[in-house]
């Protein structure tokens, strides 16, 4: 069981908006939210890095660019240029989807390669890594042999998805990539999560940050969890 203040809750989200059609004001909102929740970052489309590191410019709150989002259909040299950019523009976390097309080729050395280069960009320049599966594609047995792939490159998060895909987070996929990682590499939990009993639940399981475009609404709901409760922390079991 773990006990969590309500900031200490807030800093496991990556405050989220993806969306293809995010405008300047947009970003504007979500840059604005993120520090007055004091959330972990902004995950936020690559093309939205500058503009977001304007706005949060001394601050703590992080920004964080997704690469070759939200399919992984490119080129592995393609996926470290635009990690790379997207560390000059003032990204300072990287996620990245991984070749799916490899995965289901069973070209373990591709995918092997691809995660050890880009999570190689990401260490040089001291910047947070993590690599998305998009489970919802995924056999049992792939996302465990991506999870060993992950123990010996160790990036700093796996991730169990996109929120672009067929489905997002599960209970059950947190639990296996946890399991099959340990304590070597986290696991970040995306797609779906809307509520605070879902958040508290990918906690349980051994997710170590949430994606979310509802953050604001779950830390909300746990301050009045908290508030009703008469407590300063939260227990996670």
């Amino acid at each position: 069981m773990t006990s969590y203040t309500l900031d200490q809750l807030a800093r496991l989200i990556d405050h989220t908006n993806l969306h293809p059609t995010a405008s300047e004001k947009d970003m504007e909102l979500l840059c604005q939210e993120a520090h007055s929740y004091h959330f972990k970052m902004v995950a936020i489309n690559q093309v939205q890095t500058s503009k977001c590191q304007q706005l949060l410019a001394n601050t703590d709150i992080g920004i964080g660019a997704a690469i070759s989002f939200p399919l992984g259909q490119t080129s592995i040299e393609s996926k470290i240029f635009e990690t790379a950019d997207a560390i000059k523009n003032g990204a300072t976390e990287i996620d990245y989807v991984i070749n799916l097309t490899a995965v289901k080729d069973q070209n373990w050395s591709y995918l092997h390669q691809e995660m050890a280069e880009i999570v190689a960009v990401c260490r040089q320049n001291e910047v947070t890594s993590k690599v998305i599966f998009e489970n919802c594609y995924l056999t049992d047995e792939e996302k465990i042999k991506l999870c060993e792939i992950a123990k010996l490159v160790q990036p700093d998060f796996i991730k169990t998805s996109t929120g672009f895909g067929l489905s997002g987070a599960t209970i059950e996929d947190v639990r296996l990539m946890k399991q099959h990682v340990g304590d070597q590499v986290k696991v970040k939990a995306a797609g779906g999560i809307r509520d605070a009993e879902t958040f508290k639940k990918m906690l349980a399981a051994g997710a170590e940050r949430i994606g979310t475009s509802a953050g604001i609404a779950i830390i909300d709901e746990l301050k009045n969890e908290l508030l009703i409760a008469e407590k300063n922390t939260l227990e996670v079991s």
